[in-house]
């Protein structure tokens, strides 16, 4: 049974009218920017005139996605920077630090995942807390966690994916693995520069594109064997580098400061938390899924905070296994520190086996970002703040293919002509900064819908929400300026595409 409400949407009797009424507001032109969208709609928009997109991930595939996504770059990378720069082997302790910050936004992400099963992550938690502007802004802030990791991590792939070919004497012509504007120093010793484009990177991000062009089904199936593989890798690493660690590299655990802050000590275990978080980016993408999973309800919880704890407890071995292995200072300035620290176990031939398995893990990155950053611009679309353009389904695989499309084209540019290694801290501070408007979110809809159906309520409010706030803040704090900077110009650009186009499309206002 169903009423009309004074807005003109259809209420559903069972549920808190009275509270929604007295939230959902539909305010004037001049208003507009604090307009929030009513939960009931967000949840109509499911179903329209274009179709809804296929509801086919269970729970055991939203946790492989969620551990597709955060596996990867990070952990194979970043772990030796963070230790030989700021914490030494107590970069266990700043992995559990980004742990705990990741947790507080896990929680917070659960609810708002359960409460509103919709494509569009933290933006469309956005839009019915805190309204459209800021929505817009988190949505347009998404594309660099998104878009350009993705980016990131393909031409992160095409280096190892070079060094896995040369093992058996195939080598690509230099000017096609490099960008115009980037550098590359083969193991061999050969120097490439001023190349054309970097093919490879461009060429992965193509095929995961159509790959999820074919269905979400294929691509979890795909994504699960990508998990399965770097997963059972990384435990092998953990088993066989165990029996070999040295106690001493372990003295002194948590390294002296030098007198400068973030250089070892505990300001630099804190430091060391802000540069692995990046290690921990992708959790959240889950819940971009939320609209393809079988039981939302009960899947998106587990697939969120299921892969950040497995995830969690494979950094902490990993890091105390490659720290045991060879001194934390060794790992300055190498960009494949888990190759060096394996190379002490003796298992020569297993070493092409963890390159496959760090292929693996980028390429499953990559398939789950690019997977993220459709469903965003998918749920922008619906609302009318980008052309319907992003919004079609294809009559056949129930998925977002014009804008699969789109991001190919997009990404690639990053992937095949831009040096994007620097990049890392412009991703890790788009991430951070969707992490507190999450967090403030869920305290709001507590304080505003109490008495909305929720399936899991996140504990302790408004502490885990504040504490999550605070954490993200000052590791965001943590980064270069630089990374400010960038953000700020940006969001300057999105603002310029909101207030000439979305604005004025936006079917809330209308």
């Amino acid at each position: 049974m169903k009423c009309n409400s004074p807005t003109g949407l259809p209420l559903s009797i069972g549920y808190p009218n009275h509270a929604l009424l007295a939230y959902i507001h539909y305010p004037a032109m001049k208003n507009q920017l604090w307009a929030k969208k009513p939960i009931g709609a967000l949840l109509k928009d499911t179903t329209g005139k274009n179709g809804s997109l296929k509801r086919s991930l269970g729970s055991i595939s939203l946790v492989a996605l969620g551990i597709g996504a955060i596996i990867g770059a990070g952990l194979f990378s970043l772990t030796g920077i963070a230790a030989a720069e700021h914490a030494g082997p107590a970069v266990t302790i700043s992995f559990v630090i980004a742990a705990v910050g990741c947790i507080f936004a896990g929680l917070c992400y659960a609810e708002f995942a359960s409460m509103i099963p919709i494509a569009g992550s933290a933006y469309t938690y956005s839009y019915a807390t805190m309204g459209e502007f800021i929505a817009w802004i988190i949505g347009w802030d998404l594309v660099l966690e998104y878009a350009l990791s993705a980016a990131t991590v393909s031409v992160s792939w095409s280096r190892y994916l070079l060094e896995f070919l040369s093992k058996y004497g195939i080598h690509l012509p230099p000017r096609l693995i490099c960008s115009p504007f980037d550098a590359l120093q083969l193991s061999d010793g050969t120097h490439i520069s001023n190349g054309l484009i970097n093919l490879p990177a461009v060429l992965i991000v193509c095929i995961l594109s159509l790959i999820l062009i074919l269905g979400t089904q294929g691509s979890a199936l795909i994504n699960n064997l990508l998990v399965i593989v770097k997963v059972a890798v990384v435990l092998l690493f953990i088993t066989l580098g165990w029996q070999f660690i040295d106690p001493q590299n372990y003295v002194p655990y948590i390294p002296a400061n030098t007198g400068q802050y973030e250089h070892f000590g505990w300001s630099g275990i804190a430091t060391g938390a802000a540069v692995v978080f990046f290690a921990f980016v992708g959790f959240d993408a889950v819940s971009t899924a939320a609209q393809e999973a079988r039981n939302p309800q009960k899947g998106m919880p587990i697939g969120i905070l299921g892969s950040l704890f497995i995830c969690t407890i494979l950094y902490v071995l990993f890091a105390h296994v490659m720290t045991g292995l060879v001194n934390y200072t060794e790992f300055a300035n190498d960009a494949k520190p888990a190759a060096t620290a394996f190379a002490k176990t003796g298992y020569d031939s297993l070493q092409t086996a963890l390159i496959v398995a760090i292929l693996a893990g980028y390429t499953s990155v990559m398939l789950v970002m690019l997977l993220g950053q459709s469903r965003v611009f998918y749920a922008m679309s619906q609302d009318g703040l980008l052309p319907s353009f992003f919004s079609q389904i294809h009559t056949k695989f129930r998925t977002p293919w014009k804008t699969n499309l789109f991001f190919m084209g997009f990404v690639s540019l990053f992937s095949g002509f831009v040096p994007v290694s620097d990049l890392g801290h412009m991703v890790s501070i788009g991430t951070l900064f969707a992490f507190c408007l999450v967090c403030i979110g869920v305290w709001l809809l507590r304080v505003n819908l109490p008495d909305h159906p929720r399936s899991f309520r996140t504990p302790f409010v408004p502490l885990v929400p504040v504490l999550g706030v605070l954490v993200c803040l000052y590791l965001m704090y943590s980064l270069p300026v630089e990374s400010w900077y960038r953000l700020a110009l940006w969001l300057l650009l999105g603002l310029l595409i909101y207030f000439f186009y979305s604005r004025k499309h936006s079917k809330l206002a209308r």
